[in-house]
């Protein structure tokens, strides 16, 4: 590695599932981060609730309790938030920026809720606030969306946003099996939490939308701007109908324009033709479609 690179010191806020992988990462892909960036990344503290809990792969003495001594540290450069929630993750952030670090962030939930007061303070403070993994984990939508397709007219954006909820509306529509069932194999799988409402309900894929709304239409949106239904209510004779008739029923993310220029946001389970470039999306894989003036029909 190059001895001249700066270093910049990287302090992480949670470290669950993601949080973890995030580490290891930083640690085992240091090089090849490095030659990107062209700076050295080091992972200089790491704050959880549970000290004592063991985490394979990562230096113990990383860990700290106090969350705030971590944004509150001069030598910290990057505020990786991975926690999740509003708070104390709303109020972290918000003093990162204060402090002169830039951010980046999983927190769908949070975006789309207090999005505008973190993009503002962010601003205010000359930082960034990055979000990639926000919306459709590593599907790369959010980087098009606020740059390559910035000087384009966006027309509508949608998607598959929930792997857990595309994965059971596969297996109803492949196997036969009824909402319940493929919620339980969901569960057996770890694609669906011990309370699934998150997810079948519609409230996660709405706060995605509302990220994914505000960008593609230059204006600021809240999960309480989208309007939504959960796949609840599909049953086996649902799909099985759908599928006489040529379509499958997906539970889609909708951002549009209406013909009067205001903006459309919704998220509800869909009919789609069997031959829509969305419809061949299986299991717990997501996609984003984009249609716009300029660039046409796009997929992510």
């Amino acid at each position: 590695m190059n001895s001249h690179l700066k270093t910049l010191k990287v302090g992480m806020i949670g470290c669950g599932v993601v949080g973890s992988e995030v580490a290891r990462l930083l640690e085992e892909n240091a090089e090849d981060l490095a030659a990107r960036s062209g700076a050295k990344l080091e992972l200089a503290a790491i704050a959880v609730r549970d000290i004592s809990k063991k985490r394979e792969g990562i230096n113990p003495a990383l860990f700290t309790t106090d969350a705030e001594s971590i944004v509150n540290d001069p030598s910290i450069d990057i505020i990786i938030e991975l926690a999740g929630g509003i708070e104390p993750a709303r109020s972290l952030i918000l003093q990162a920026f204060k402090n002169k670090k830039s951010v980046v962030t999983a927190n769908k939930a949070l975006l789309a809720k207090h999005g505008a007061e973190l993009y503002e303070t962010a601003g205010a403070n000359g930082e960034d606030i990055y979000y990639e993994a926000a919306v459709a984990g590593a599907i790369p939508i959010i980087r098009p969306l606020r740059s390559s397709l910035v000087g384009d007219h966006i027309e509508k954006v949608m998607g598959i946003v929930n792997g857990t909820t595309n994965y059971i509306l596969t297996k109803m529509d492949e196997t036969g099996a009824s909402f319940a069932s493929a919620l339980k194999e969901a569960q057996a799988l770890g694609y669906a939490e011990a309370d699934p409402t998150a997810d079948v309900e519609g409230f996660d894929a709405a706060a995605k939308a509302a990220i994914i709304a505000g960008l593609a239409f230059h204006t600021r949106v809240t999960d309480a701007d989208v309007s939504r239904e959960g796949i609840t209510g599909i049953t086996d004779k649902d799909v099985e109908v759908a599928k006489s008739l040529g379509l499958i029923i997906k539970l889609l993310a909708i951002a549009e324009l209406t013909p009067d220029d205001a903006i459309s946001v919704r998220v509800h389970p869909t009919l789609l033709p069997r031959t829509h470039p969305l419809a061949s999306v299986r299991e717990a894989f997501n996609a984003v479609f984009v249609e716009a003036e300029a660039a046409g029909s796009l997929m992510f």
